[in-house]
């Protein structure tokens, strides 16, 4: 188990006798570990008797859940309307590419970078746009995109 169980205690204590308990206490466990571990939502039924395929559906209806951790770099591709029409899809294809994963994953091997595609960056004049952790990039092509990551890596 990744968390510890006095801490997984201390966070299911928190709802315990709440009503609509589930998503919060998800949300802080979450907090708490990076990610919802499955040994974490197995702990989670025991002590609350609450079915392991409701914690899961919540799990995996709601985006802001993650199953597994997050690599230690961002990335983040916008894919709202602006960025879209300037190419948003060629440059996660990029992205893709330069962090050699499918896409049906979203994470290095190595667990350096995680790849998500975004509704909106709020950068629309500057599309199309990327953001890895902090830093943003705008007017990419997928000439930049390589060369960006490349010198992420060094």
């Amino acid at each position: 188990m990744s968390l510890a169980k006095e801490e997984l205690d201390r966070i299911i204590d928190k709802y315990r006798d709440r009503k609509g308990f589930l998503i919060p206490l998800m949300q802080d466990m979450q907090n708490a570990e990076g990610y919802l571990s499955r040994d974490s939502m197995r702990y989670i039924t025991e002590r609350l008797n609450v079915k392991v395929a409701e914690i899961y559906g919540v799990a995996t209806f709601y985006s802001m859940f993650r199953l597994k951790p997050l690599g230690k770099h961002i990335i983040r591709v916008c894919k709202g309307t602006a960025c879209h029409v300037s190419g948003a899809t060629t440059i996660g294809q990029a992205v893709r590419t330069a962090l050699n994963i499918t896409e049906q994953e979203d994470q290095t091997s190595d667990g350096m970078f995680t790849y998500l595609e975004v509704a909106c960056l709020g950068c629309c004049s500057l599309a199309p746009v990327m953001m890895i952790d902090n830093t943003t990039y705008a007017k990419l092509t997928s000439e930049k995109v390589s060369s960006i990551i490349q010198a992420f890596n060094k």
